[in-house]
């Protein structure tokens, strides 16, 4: 599987782009969405200073036919709505390429991540351009199944640590207990528990949001 992050400049008339442009200090995350026949129907977590300013245009922009809010605090406010111009959405429904949300935007930029198969991202890549999107590449990797980074032997290894209890805070089962559970020599027990551990810790780091550049950080 391909596993991509994409930047994509929305054009000018859709809600998001404008009211994002307009209050570049505002983030929207969308948190769940549906394309329709016609319309896109989504929730969308809105942070920004002034919410309410936010809401406001977001309500009056001619693209959004329906909100409703169901969340509200202090500086955010969660809102369920429907838009006539569902770009995204559409995208990711001819592609067959689904987004993997929280979708990010702001000041006009979604922040999209996809995985699937190396021909949809190539369709999703025909379907922006025919929606007159503009994207760039931040980072795409080919992703491996768990399964396939791991012999048999440490899968089952870490699979008996963790139903064994070696991983237990406090530890119920000691390294020990686990090779002679597993009928390994200590040696060949531990040498192979580190390699899944290494396998298991990258593979969740990977999946973590990416900090930023030290240059960005300095900023």
């Amino acid at each position: 599987m391909t596993q991509a992050r994409l930047v994509v400049e929305l054009p000018d008339g859709p809600w998001a782009a404008d009211v994002s442009r307009e209050f570049p200090e505002a983030t929207f995350r969308v948190i769940a969405g549906l394309p329709g026949d016609g319309p896109g129907f989504a929730l969308v977590w809105i942070t920004a200073p002034d919410v309410e300013a936010v809401l406001e245009a977001m309500e009056s922009h001619p693209s959004v036919t329906e909100t409703s809010v169901v969340g509200r605090a202090d500086r955010e406010v969660t809102v369920q709505f429907e838009t006539s111009a569902p770009l995204l959405l559409l995208a990711a429904k001819r592609s067959g390429v689904p987004f993997e949300m929280p979708v990010e935007i702001s000041d006009g930029d979604a922040i999209i991540d996809v995985t699937g198969a190396h021909d949809r991202i190539s369709e999703l890549d025909r379907q922006f351009d025919d929606l007159g999107l503009e994207f760039r590449v931040k980072h795409v990797q080919e992703r491996l199944q768990a399964s396939q980074l791991l012999t048999e032997t440490e899968q089952e290894l870490l699979l008996s640590a963790i139903e064994e209890g070696y991983y237990d805070t406090p530890r119920t089962c000691s390294l020990t207990d686990l090779a002679d559970c597993a009928g390994f020599a200590k040696s060949t027990c531990s040498e192979a528990l580190h390699r899944a551990e290494e396998v298991a810790v990258k593979r969740f780091a990977e999946d973590l949001p990416p900090q930023a550049d030290a240059d960005e950080a300095t900023e």
